[in-house]
């Protein structure tokens, strides 16, 4: 008997020691956890709000708080089962809708499952939430609602099922460490679609106000960065030398996008901009993402410098010669950095650039090509239903507030109150 004891522990003692929860881990997640929802509540809502005229900054903070409350719901109903659970190549199953299968000890490698729940959640909200730069001033709260939901299930959670969840994507060897692709080139290409289909603001493009409070701008920006550091570390899911490195250069990243972007004004300006070098941060941040852990510092530059100066092309584009209002430059600067990044990364992540390498027999070209595809399919998914879901909200609501609401505000008209009150 006591033989017979002592094989079994033997057999299984390997797998009771894997399934023990890592404490360090476990730690670092649910602190990224918090992170990350701190980019969203108050980072990203303080970072659009002081970006708008001064009567819609309820209605922006509305939006933010609203998405935050509704994907937080969607996740644990749906999304997480679809987007995480066992299925096919295109999408998971429906088995732990409203996780129903998930067990108090249940673990994910070596934190625990809900943790991982949590972090995942936690991109969920933000992504759709980056899109409210695209609509500020002039969609329906109720459209908002409507639109953001529908957006979440049908285009965000299959993309997380293809590169995070085991599906397509991660069966061609698609390399997408925090979400260049899942999070920064749907919100991207969501928010230029959007920006098609509802039309500009009265006064664009030859009148439009500036932001009306760069600091709360600021504010809000100082924030995305320092959540960032959870968003892309948190991404390696163990509190080691992947996290750190990501840190690094995410941080790295973020710095020069900003210093490029302030040089590329003084030049053309005389003047560089408050607004101008938070936007260049968050370019940095954006391209940096889907590389962040498989880079080093040199990546971390390269793709900062990249970064900021190919998004801010695209905003003279999109907004100068295309004439689009995408009011707060998401495509421009989510979607175009998030695509970047997620090319350069096939070479950038060799290790002669410091990188951690790319899978054995692949190569920086062949590596590429893979990901043109993932970038395409992603691109020409989100493009097309995004169209679809704004037709479908359309069929309850209309898109767009009446034009004299526009022109009044849409704190007052949409939620009975002020932002600020005169003396």
């Amino acid at each position: 008997m006591k033989i017979l004891f002592s094989s079994l522990i033997v057999i299984f003692l390997p797998k009771i020691a894997f399934a023990e929860v890592d404490s360090g881990d476990t730690s670092w997640i649910l602190t990224s956890t918090a992170l990350v929802l701190f980019m969203t509540l108050p980072g990203l809502a303080l970072f659009y709000t002081g970006l708008v005229q001064s009567k819609n900054a309820i209605s922006v903070l509305m939006h933010h708080f609203a998405i935050a409350c509704i994907a937080s719901i969607i996740w644990v109903a749906l999304g997480y089962s679809l987007a995480f659970s066992e299925g096919n190549l295109w999408i998971g199953g429906i088995s732990n809708i409203f996780l129903k299968s998930l067990s108090y000890n249940d673990l994910s490698s070596s934190i625990p499952e809900s943790t991982f729940i949590s972090f995942q959640m936690t991109f969920a909200i933000i992504t759709p939430a980056l899109m409210i730069g695209a609509f500020v001033e002039r969609m329906k709260f109720l459209a908002v609602i409507i639109f953001l939901s529908l957006w979440l299930v049908i285009v965000y959670v299959p993309v997380t099922h293809w590169v995070w969840g085991g599906g397509i994507l991660a069966e061609w060897g698609v390399m997408d460490f925090a979400g260049g692709l899942v999070v920064h080139a749907t919100a991207g290409v969501g928010a230029l679609v959007t920006a098609m289909v509802i039309g500009s603001r009265k006064q664009f493009p030859k009148s439009i106000n500036p932001p009306h409070s760069p600091v709360l701008t600021m504010v809000g920006a100082c924030m995305l960065w320092v959540g960032w550091f959870g968003f892309n570390g948190g991404s390696a899911l163990t509190a080691g030398t992947n996290a750190g490195m990501a840190i690094l250069a995410t941080h790295v990243s973020a710095a020069a996008g900003s210093i490029v972007w302030m040089i590329i004004e003084w030049i053309r300006f005389g003047k560089p901009s408050l607004v101008g070098m938070v936007t260049g941060m968050v370019a940095g941040l954006a391209t940096v993402t889907p590389a962040s852990g498989f880079v080093g510092v040199p990546g971390g530059l390269i793709l900062g410098i990249s970064g900021g100066i190919l998004c801010y092309l695209a905003v003279d584009l999109i907004r100068g010669k295309l004439k689009i209002d995408d009011s707060l430059d998401v495509f421009a600067v989510h979607g175009v950095g998030g695509i970047l990044g997620s090319l350069l990364v096939a070479v950038l992540a060799l290790e002669s650039f410091s990188g951690t390498g790319l899978s054995d027999g692949q190569t920086a070209t062949g590596q590429l090509y893979v990901q043109v595809l993932g970038v395409i399919l992603v691109v020409v998914w989100t493009f097309v239903f995004t169209y679809i879901v704004l037709k479908i909200t359309s069929l309850f609501t209309p898109l767009r507030v009446e034009e004299d609401e526009e022109i009044e505000g849409l704190d007052l008209r949409s939620h009975g109150e002020r932002s600020y009150f005169k003396d």
